[in-house]
């Protein structure tokens, strides 16, 4: 599948869906999360921990509140905090069912950040890889614009370098 890397606030994109990079309790504390929470107003945190815990992993939904978007999608690519780092596994796992929570709800457009990384602990290039190399694989049957996004330029240039890689099958 087709997606671009883009610099840039998450919480300022629109798009169908937005994801967030979650633990599995979802509660939503710093980094992407905390971008999101304050951009979406009151209720978005709360919507997401009423749909958890959810299994590292996984993906739940929520709407998006006042982002400028239809959804949030909550991808555990980590344990809940203190509890642990982000996983090869939980990475691929949260990014390919991220994809396909937004492909099941007819989404054609969807921002992902570099989950598991950051806070989580996992490192960026090796997590970039993975992100890239499951959205690379993924078959869609809506989505159609996806963007891999970085907020600063040291992240966005290691992304955009990572998935240059990918996409020329290195």
């Amino acid at each position: 599948m087709e997606f671009r890397v883009v610099q840039g606030d998450i919480a300022a994109q629109s798009v169908d869906a937005l994801v967030n990079a979650a633990g599995t309790s979802l509660q939503m504390g710093s980094g992407v999360a905390g971008a999101l929470r304050r951009a979406a107003g009151r209720g978005l945190n709360e919507a997401a921990v009423a749909e958890g815990p959810v299994d590292l992993g996984a993906a739940a939904v929520t709407d998006a509140f006042d982002l400028d978007a239809d959804y949030v999608i909550h991808a555990a690519a980590m344990p809940h905090y203190g509890d642990g780092q982000a996983t090869a596994e939980s990475i691929r796992d949260a990014t390919h069912n991220a994809l396909a929570a937004a492909d099941r709800r007819g989404c054609e457009s969807l921002v992902i950040p570099a989950l598991g990384c950051g806070v989580a602990g996992f490192d960026l290039a090796k997590g970039a890889r993975i992100i890239a190399e499951t959205i690379d694989a993924y078959d869609p049957e809506s989505l159609s614009d996806v963007r891999f996004i970085a907020y600063s330029d040291e992240v966005f240039e290691t992304v955009r370098t990572v998935a240059e890689s990918v996409r020329s099958g290195e």
